[in-house]
């Protein structure tokens, strides 16, 4: 089926078209009819498989259509999502796809003057793409009104209903009408999580597309054993051995993420961070060069994990692993997107072996094991050009490992 034999506007069909856009997706295919039906939905497809369009082009035909046939104004459909770069991508596309349509979005987020926002709300909004905090704090103020809405779109509704945004959820349900339209959409969820979404729907139907296969089978997955300190030294000589990729490397706090950017720079590599630390309109300019290519290597905390569509990332390096198993399939999500392929690779220290099982148990797609021998290890270290490692350190080093090797083996022995 194409978009063109879908009950949607016109206009919306010629966005479609102009974005090459001819067939849609699994997930779009079997979520769109539904959506168009005003029924409630809780969908999950792997990452990098077209959700949001899955949502936003039912969801922006149907409120034209009520547009024109009503003269009342307000706001009709409301996005909340997790984080702010989510947001300010799911608003993009939603311009994109409601290009000539008469259709307003704005995007609403904190960490930033909420002045601009108030102005454009004022001016008059037809759809809503926010984060929680803010979204609330205007609605206490009386500049965003609820009770004409139609649809609610919760995107990455795992995160938002798992992460303490679940009382934000029933909260804002009592300000909205009765009568609604609610969609959920995520690439995991679990039983816990569904239970909470069918508590607070009607009768939601459940779409799901390669349920058991979270990860795009687009995307190639390795792990290397490496230990903590060392771990700066092999992600220098994968940049460096890798020159013109694009390459995203996940790290698990924003102090270390700070740390291994400051490492690469003593190397001479260049790269640029996102964290939660980060003031917004800082992130933002980072994203936006990192998406254009002008950044080649982007380190990030799981904030650059959720839902962010970066065009063309040859490579995800998880330099730590995540501390839940699903966040790997978000963090791998960011390549391999569409019909692009892509890799992944990560590091695992010794005290990382049970998140790495945990990892394995969850996705269905195989981890190939790399085996480092200890000459390419050791070789790896000497690699480095910021001067911490020499061959005398290194022999004091392979030395001592020996000793304490032949020690383990005396205890065992005695016992």
């Amino acid at each position: 089926m194409k978009f063109a034999e879908y009950n949607i506007s016109r206009e919306i069909k010629a966005n479609l078209d102009r974005m090459g856009f001819r067939r849609p997706t699994d997930i779009q295919f079997k979520s769109i009819p539904h959506v168009l039906k005003n029924e409630d939905v809780l969908a999950v497809a792997q990452t990098g498989t077209g959700k949001t369009a899955a949502f936003g082009i039912p969801m922006i035909s149907q409120i034209q259509e009520i547009k024109k046939r009503s003269n009342t104004s307000g706001i009709r459909g409301i996005v909340m999502v997790p984080t702010r770069e989510l947001a300010l991508q799911i608003t993009e596309v939603f311009h994109t796809l409601a290009k000539n349509t008469k259709i307003r979005t704005i995007c609403v987020y904190g960490g930033t003057d909420q002045d601009p926002q108030i102005e454009s709300l004022v001016r008059g909004i037809d759809i809503l793409v926010t984060t929680p905090g803010r979204m609330f704090d205007l609605v206490s103020q009386g500049y965003i009104k609820l009770d004409r809405i139609k649809t609610l779109v919760l995107d990455e509704a795992d995160q938002m209903l798992k992460l303490g945004f679940y009382k934000d959820i029933t909260d804002l349900i009592r300000f909205l009408p009765k009568n609604r339209q609610t969609l959920f959409f995520s690439a995991t969820i679990d039983d816990q999580i569904k239970k909470l979404a069918y508590s607070l729907v009607r009768n939601a139907i459940r779409i799901q597309v390669s349920p058991k296969d979270p990860v795009s089978k687009n995307v190639t997955h390795a792990v290397a054993s490496v230990e903590m300190d060392d771990k700066r030294f092999f992600l220098e000589r994968i940049i460096k051995e890798n020159e013109g990729l694009k390459i995203l490397v996940f790290v698990r706090t924003k102090v270390r993420v700070e740390r291994v950017k400051a490492a690469m720079k003593r190397v001479a590599i260049e790269s640029e961070t996102i964290h939660g630390d980060k003031e917004q309109n800082k992130r933002e300019e980072v994203l936006k060069r990192f998406k254009s290519g002008e950044i080649r290597i982007l380190i990030t905390t799981d904030v650059s994990a959720r839902g962010i569509d970066i065009p063309n990332v040859d490579l995800v390096i998880n330099y730590d692993l995540p501390d839940k198993a699903e966040n790997y399939v978000h963090r791998v999500g960011r390549t391999g997107r569409g019909k692009k392929k892509g890799r992944a690779l990560s590091f695992c220290s010794s005290e990382e072996q049970s998140i790495l099982k945990d990892i394995e148990a969850y996705n269905s797609v195989p981890i190939e094991k790399m085996v480092i021998e200890k000459e390419d290890y050791m070789e790896t270290l000497l690699f480095t050009d910021d001067g911490s490692n020499d061959w005398k350190a290194l022999m004091n080093r392979d030395v001592e490992m020996k000793k304490n090797k032949r020690k383990k083996k005396t205890k065992n022995k005695k016992k």
